[in-house]
């Protein structure tokens, strides 16, 4: 694999599939691992909720950087702190905020987050907030009800979908987000397009009268579980629950004992690290 893309992890909160996404990791060694945003989510960061599998996700990820692997961690709008430390690199570690990836079959990828076109994070932040709070708390209660569901025989379903897919200002706005972020790419010359930000995986072409694009969107970590891949000169979307192997492995393949580092420790050591850069 030459690329792996993931976004909107979100860990420190409820929602974060962190020991899924430990599993997906330990099983690719792409050549560049692009952590398109929301990764840490640090708009509702608590010491007091960081579990193992947490950790683990941040030792998957050095554990790729001692291979050899690039790591470029692209700011979203719940890691946004870190966009102070943009061109900030340790080795094969960068922090950006929008990269360029161009392919040897003369095509170019141009990825960011994509909060950029998120009119409520322009001009009401506040309300994101809130309503980041309210979707944690969501898919909280969807938890609870998955569980009962289980209990009596039947099968999983998803709260946020239900709500997105019947809001037609829901819609209305995805499709928005997708048609902006292509119109632009087309305008720029790029062959493809890669967002995260609103937890909808895509991969899809889109025509204007200036041209076409691929849009890609690498979903999220907290409901769809997927990630974009880049391989034989074309990107395909990666579907966790799909992927059978990975849902058997053993967790002992994957975890470390590095992962019970104390929270305190894993940040009393970034903070030095962004100090020293600062």
């Amino acid at each position: 694999m030459d690329v792996a893309v993931v976004s909107d992890v979100h860990l420190g909160t409820y929602g974060c599939h962190a020991n899924e996404l430990s599993r997906y990791l330990s099983t690719i060694d792409p050549t560049i691992l692009v952590l398109n945003g929301d990764i840490i989510d640090m708009w509702q960061f608590s010491k007091k909720y960081w579990p193992t599998g947490h950790m683990q996700v941040i030792k998957q990820i050095t554990s790729m950087l001692s291979r050899g692997v690039k790591v470029y961690y692209i700011t979203g709008n719940h890691d946004e702190m870190l966009r102070r430390f943009e061109n900030f690199s340790i080795g094969d570690f960068h922090i950006v905020n929008k990269m360029i990836i161009h392919h040897p079959n003369n095509t170019r990828s141009w990825i960011f987050h994509g909060d950029v076109f998120d009119v409520t994070m322009q001009y009401s932040k506040w309300l994101a907030k809130l309503g980041a709070v309210g979707y944690d708390m969501l898919i909280y209660i969807n938890a609870f009800i998955n569980y009962l569901s289980k209990k009596m025989g039947r099968g999983k379903i998803s709260l946020s979908k239900k709500i997105k897919n019947s809001v037609k200002s829901a819609v209305k706005y995805i499709n928005s987000f997708e048609d902006t972020a292509a119109g632009i790419a087309i305008e720029k010359g790029y062959d493809y397009v890669l967002c995260g930000h609103i937890h909808q995986p895509c991969n899809r072409e889109i025509k204007t009268e200036k041209g076409k694009v691929n849009y890609l969107n690498s979903g999220d970590w907290i409901e769809n579980l997927t990630a974009l891949e880049y391989k034989n000169n074309k990107w395909d979307i990666y579907y966790y629950q799909q992927d059978t192997e990975v849902n058997e492995l053993n967790d002992a393949i994957y975890m470390d004992e590095a992962a019970y580092l104390r929270t305190t420790e894993l940040f009393k050591m970034m903070m030095e690290d962004f100090n020293l850069a600062s």
